[in-house]
């Protein structure tokens, strides 16, 4: 019989075609508080196949696997709403970076990551908040930014919503103005507690907008909302 997991407990699935790696991940993450490991996968397919069965809050995913890739799985398990996907992999080459982002992955890091890095990433990730590997956070803003250096976020008397001709973004205009602050927030990569200290709400009312703001953004995840973000000029 199997057991039920305790409340609070984020239940995590491990994708990745070495067995070694996904014993030692097993060992990690069952040893923390509050995480539990409630299955594997060696390739992308089984991977979504064990998603749409566990429904697990977290798919850990390596990329580069046999048959099915993780970016291929990832767009899959996201596009369900089966789980939110942390790619953990070797490979930190751009098009990986780029390809698992806009597949709606919802964290990247690399298989150097410390242990208690890991482990808090799973958690952040499972409480609706974004991670990115500090060795390619900075490369990933420039991108999203044009290729210029990641900037500060604008002060409320110059955010707008034009585009960089001027005229008023047409994806924005379903949302209210507290949603834009929340965009332009998700642009400069703030977490939803950081959401909520900024705009002076609760963690769980920042949540809220952050789901009801991707919702009218017909986005899978917080860093295509970041994408928006920049390219509205809101970051």
């Amino acid at each position: 019989m199997t057991a039920t997991p305790a409340p609070g407990t984020v239940r995590v699935l491990l994708a990745d075609d070495h067995a070694a790696i996904r014993a030692g991940l097993r060992l990690l993450l069952d040893a923390a508080d509050g995480v539990e490991v409630v299955g594997e996968a060696a390739d992308g397919t089984a991977a979504v196949t064990n998603a749409r069965a566990l429904r697990p809050d977290v798919v850990l995913m390596d990329l580069r696997m046999p048959g099915t890739d993780g970016i291929t799985a990832t767009r899959a398990i996201v596009a369900e709403g089966l789980a939110d996907v942390l790619v953990l992999t070797t490979f930190d080459l751009d098009e990986y970076v780029d390809g698992a982002l806009r597949a709606g992955a919802a964290g990247f890091l690399l298989k150097t990551a410390e242990p208690t890095a890991l482990v808090d990433a799973v958690r952040r990730v499972a409480a609706g908040d974004g991670v990115l590997a500090p060795e390619v956070t900075r490369r990933v803003l420039a991108q999203l930014s044009g290729g210029r250096a990641p900037a500060r976020g604008p002060s409320p008397a110059t955010t707008t919503t034009t585009d960089p001709a001027g005229r008023p973004d047409p994806r924005l205009a379903g949302l209210t103005p507290r949603e834009v602050d929340v965009l332009g927030a998700l642009g400069r990569g703030l977490s939803n507690q950081g959401i909520a200290d900024e705009l002076v709400i609760t963690e769980a009312t920042a949540k809220t907008h952050v789901s009801r703001v991707l919702a009218k953004l017909g986005v899978v995840s917080r860093m295509q909302a970041a994408i928006v973000a920049r390219d509205a000029g809101l970051a």
